[in-house]
């Protein structure tokens, strides 16, 4: 999912960054309405699935990186979802964490911290904030895809993305303006639009379609709390690709913060365990 920054990076070189968040789910839920069989789940887990995944995540993430986020620093602030999640998880969820993982998720956010301190003067403070915000919205994404609990989960990232385009295209045409979303459409078929083309592409059928089905059966077959700390591996292949791609070269200091994360989520992982939930309700199957 690292290689994902990449994409939306080239995205937004035609795109203003709230269309191309609302394009982004339209592509997707046209032919998801179309052909895919609605998930049963509560409505209720459905839409804010949507609205923290979809929406929120992203509207602050492209936001972010319209504004200077560098691609390999937003694949790692945007992890700040990870303890979102686990902290939310046990706050909401009541879901318990070892000790020893517990300490491997401070490893690997330490890890984080590490990377961080030595890429923070590559943006202002403003598209950093944006970044974390974004990474609010995922964690309250996850949580409201864990309790769908759906059979299929593919279904359920797919039918996600029939929540955000409305409100993304109202924001779009309130901030960036028709003049503006009509120029960026008129010359999307233009040869200069392609990488952007291309990169909206793999957004949508890797990105999303693929990689958020794994990400939702994880959460629908564990704790938040023990999927929450993988999405730390991103931010090592984001600033990778960064690096290979747009030059944006890590230090000695930064591959030590990668290995650092590494290492925190493997002992994470090694240690954890399920622990049920019985004051949890079976989630509802029937269309709400």
């Amino acid at each position: 999912m690292g290689v994902n920054f990449l994409a939306i990076h080239a995205s937004l070189e035609h795109f203003p960054p709230f269309l191309c968040a609302a394009l982004r789910w339209t592509v997707i839920a046209i032919p998801t309405v179309m052909f895919v069989p609605r998930p049963k789940v509560a409505t209720r887990w459905l839409v804010g699935y949507g609205v923290g995944f979809g929406i929120l995540q992203f509207t602050f993430l492209y936001w972010a990186m319209a504004e200077g986020m560098p691609v390999g620093l937003a694949s790692l602030v945007l992890q700040s979802s990870a303890p979102f999640t686990v902290l939310l998880g046990a706050l909401l969820l009541r879901e318990r964490i070892s000790a020893i993982a517990l300490i491997g998720a401070v490893i690997a956010v330490g890890g984080l911290a590490i990377v961080g301190s030595q890429r923070a003067a590559g943006a202002t403070a403003w598209p950093f904030l944006l970044t974390v915000a974004g990474g609010f919205g995922w964690a309250l994404g996850n949580l409201a895809s864990r309790q769908a609990r759906p059979q299929n989960p593919l279904h359920l990232t797919l039918w996600m993305s029939i929540v955000p385009p409305i409100p993304m295209f109202a924001l779009s045409l309130l901030v960036e303006g028709p003049d503006r979303i009509t120029r960026a459409m008129a010359t999307s078929l233009r040869p200069e639009a392609v990488p952007a083309l291309l990169g909206l592409l793999y957004t949508c059928l890797l990105a999303t379609a693929m990689a958020g089905g794994i990400w939702t059966w994880l959460l629908r077959e564990h704790p938040a709390s023990s999927v929450a700390p993988f999405s730390m591996l991103v931010p090592v292949t984001g600033l990778t690709t960064a690096w290979l791609v747009l030059g944006e070269q890590p230090n000695a200091i930064e591959i030590l913060g990668a290995a650092v994360v590494i290492g925190g989520v493997l002992m994470g992982s090694l240690t954890l365990r399920r622990h049920p939930t019985p004051h949890l309700k079976q989630p509802v199957t029937t269309r709400q």
